[in-house]
């Protein structure tokens, strides 16, 4: 089977749509493009990637869209939308025409109220989601957990992915990994939402070992099990604290005692169910 990286990024910071990323940030602040990552993907068998949006403008879902169409490795993109706006439906409808388009990502963590998602006025566009059978990307923290988890609820039909396991904090542990591990647990019983294995070398110390990681990635297969997780790299981000080969050989060895059939689902099968591909 195929292997998918479910969750890698593409940009160009002269594009200046990209707040968070500064040149204070020199392993970030470069153009990454398909070249730079081919060698590293193809090292590690991954035949395609799902794109993921890093800023919040319809100018750079276009942009990846573009990225998409002279790329036969990216299988697919997650944008962003103006969820809020009432021309966001209208969006939605335009961008799925694209039949690489798979979703929306509207940065949840980085948003001022922690409950922005039950907005009463996001409903039109959630509809239009559901409608165009496009998934949604929950970029979230463990205090986003009861929102989403009421969220989901409200809306079963919608596909949602947590993305980098909730961004466990490694770093702390102690009584905040417990925490982390409570709020995950809402998410068991929502067979709809999925989770990605990803992200966790970003949220660890310089130095991360595989057993760094090891209970982190045992409570997400608790709680999602192997056909609920999706392998992904968040590539170039995990330059930061890590690299694409690393982490690809440290998941695959966290993953080793599960059935290779489980273990194909994570690194691609259940990416390409999620996101329809």
């Amino acid at each position: 089977m195929q292997h998918i990286d479910a969750h890698q990024h593409y940009w160009n910071p002269s594009r200046n749509d990209y707040g968070w990323l500064t040149p204070d940030q020199p392993v970030l602040y470069r153009t990454y493009g398909p070249s730079d990552l081919a060698g590293l993907r193809q090292g590690a068998g991954i035949g395609q990637t799902i794109v993921i949006q890093a800023a919040p403008t319809l100018e750079e879902t276009r942009y990846l869209l573009g990225v998409a169409r002279g790329e036969a490795s990216i299988a697919g993109v997650v944008g962003w939308v103006p969820l809020l706006d009432p021309a966001a439906p209208a969006l939605i409808a335009e961008l799925a025409l694209d039949t690489r388009f798979k979703g929306v990502r509207p940065m949840l963590q980085d948003l001022p109220d922690d409950n922005w998602i039950n907005n009463p006025a996001l409903v039109p566009a959630i509809e239009a989601l559901i409608a165009h059978d496009l998934a949604f990307d929950a970029l979230i923290f463990a205090q986003h957990a009861a929102a989403l988890a009421a969220f989901a609820t409200r809306f079963p039909a919608l596909r949602i992915v947590i993305d980098h396991g909730a961004k466990p904090p490694i770093r702390a542990g102690g009584m905040e990994r417990y925490a982390w591990a409570e709020a995950l647990n809402r998410f068991a019983p929502l067979p709809q939402v999925y989770c990605k294995l990803s992200g966790l070398a970003t949220e660890a110390a310089p130095g991360w070992t595989d057993a760094t990681l090891r209970p982190y990635v045992e409570h997400l297969l608790t709680v999602f099990g192997p056909a609920r997780l999706m392998w992904g790299s968040d590539w170039p981000v995990l330059n930061l604290n890590g690299d694409y080969l690393r982490w690809h050989g440290s998941a695959r060895t966290l993953l080793a005692a599960l059935p290779e059939q489980e273990r194909d689902a994570i690194f691609g099968g259940n990416a390409r169910i999620f996101y329809r591909l």
